[in-house]
């Protein structure tokens, strides 16, 4: 079994209601961390941001409105055909207020990435190894 799976996707930043500018997402599941799904944005080589997302939520966000706070998703029309609107905020790097951030995915090819991780580790499958989560973390400080 491979523990691994990553792709990239070509996606559209929303700058306003009329413009949008072409990323990629580098979308990478690990299956030592089961639950998430790390997706790397970047522009012209250079990396943009870097988001950990919940699994589940990009499943069903393709399907639904999902998420609060700093992650929403939800499908949008576009034409003929669907696109899974990622909403994110966060702190602004110069800690004056809040970022936000709008992308827009091709729905099929998330919801693609998605079912091969579900081949790595299925649904309901998922393990945390708690002993070495704790040692991590108070590691940290």
């Amino acid at each position: 079994m491979i523990p691994f799976v990553h792709r990239t996707l070509a996606m559209q930043l929303e700058v306003d209601d009329a413009r949008r500018v072409p990323v990629q997402a580098h979308l990478s599941y690990d299956a030592d961390d089961p639950f998430a799904v790390t997706t790397a944005f970047s522009h012209e080589g250079r990396i943009l941001a870097v988001w950990r997302l919940d699994r589940e939520m990009l499943a069903e966000g393709a399907l639904r409105p999902v998420g609060e706070g700093d992650v929403r998703l939800r499908p949008q029309r576009a034409g003929a055909r669907t696109v899974l609107r990622v909403e994110l905020s966060g702190c602004a790097q110069d800690g004056t207020g809040r970022d936000r951030a709008v992308v827009l995915a091709p729905a099929h090819a998330v919801v693609d990435f998605v079912r091969s991780t579900f081949d790595v580790v299925a649904p309901g499958r998922e393990r945390v190894r708690v002993d070495e989560f704790l040692a991590d973390l108070t590691a940290r400080g």
